[in-house]
């Protein structure tokens, strides 16, 4: 159990950070290594971004020192997203498959979570988030076909793209987590437009199913004050509240959108149009 904290920044602080001051506070690098789950604690929302990466052996949701708990979800939840091929997670014994880009919520209580290697040894790697909770609510698997899903934007502005909302209070009971898959079709790039915020939640954005000489240019800052960070497959980047989240791949890819914060209200967001951006 590999964990680091990222501390929370203020937006006029961010203004004046450089590239490898911006990398080093907004972007996760590294989330998979072999038999190991590796966790970044942010003091966005106590959100937790990780990564499980099962290879030899199964591989358990140990708790760590920054959560002073008996055990993971002794106060929180989790939604778990297979990001590789077909794989399984017990739940307290129960055992669970999910198929690529399948979601698994696990509520506030299970005391243990244990990630399995692929059963033909193919790659497997685990995607989650997690939030405090106040409330047990029960363990939930999420299919594609009962994700609320959404397909928007077009092949002509570049931003023709499904959102499957995978963990969200209209398929799954949650505490104040929620979690998303967005496809780009071919030919498109760009995700998330217009840009926007939302001051009662955090954002944090996984891209995968990139090309390996490939990468997107994630936008981030205040509307009036952008920044971006250039995010390579299989990595992240944390969105505080005052930030825009935007990105655009030199391919089309894919990304887990996951939030945390007060409001379980997906569309409450403060839109700016594309030509008001700096």
């Amino acid at each position: 159990m590999n964990h680091t904290t990222r501390h929370a920044i203020h937006p006029t602080d961010a203004k004046s950070y450089d590239t490898q001051k911006l990398r080093e506070a907004f972007l996760i690098e590294s989330l998979f290594k072999a038999d190991a789950v590796e966790v970044v604690y942010t003091l966005y929302d106590r959100l937790i971004v990780g990564g499980v990466h099962p290879v030899t052996r199964p591989v358990a949701l140990d708790t760590f020192p920054t959560l002073r708990s008996e055990f993971f979800l002794e106060r929180r939840e989790l939604g778990i997203i297979n990001v590789s091929s077909e794989s399984t997670v017990t739940v307290d014994g129960k055992e669970f498959t999910l198929k690529t880009k399948e979601a698994l919520y696990i509520g506030k209580g299970v005391r243990e979570v244990i990630f399995h290697p692929a059963p033909n040894g193919a790659d497997t790697r685990f995607y989650f988030n997690s939030a405090p909770a106040h409330h047990a609510y029960p363990t939930k698997k999420v299919t594609l076909e009962e994700a609320e899903t959404v397909e928007t934007g077009a092949l002509e502005n570049s931003n023709h793209r499904t959102i499957r909302k995978v963990l969200i209070n209209s398929v799954v009971d949650t505490c104040q987590l929620q979690m998303g898959v967005t496809e780009l079709k071919t030919g498109s790039v760009w995700n998330t437009m217009p840009a926007h915020t939302h001051d009662r939640r955090m954002e944090a954005y996984f891209y995968f199913e990139l090309p390996e000489d490939q990468m997107v240019c994630h936008f981030m800052g205040e509307p009036q004050e952008t920044r971006h960070l250039w995010v390579k497959n299989q990595q992240a980047v944390i969105s505080p509240p005052w930030s825009i989240h935007s990105g655009a791949g030199t391919s089309n890819y894919t990304f887990i959108w996951g939030m945390a914060g007060e409001n379980l209200d997906y569309n409450d967001m403060d839109k700016f149009p594309i030509t008001d951006l700096k």
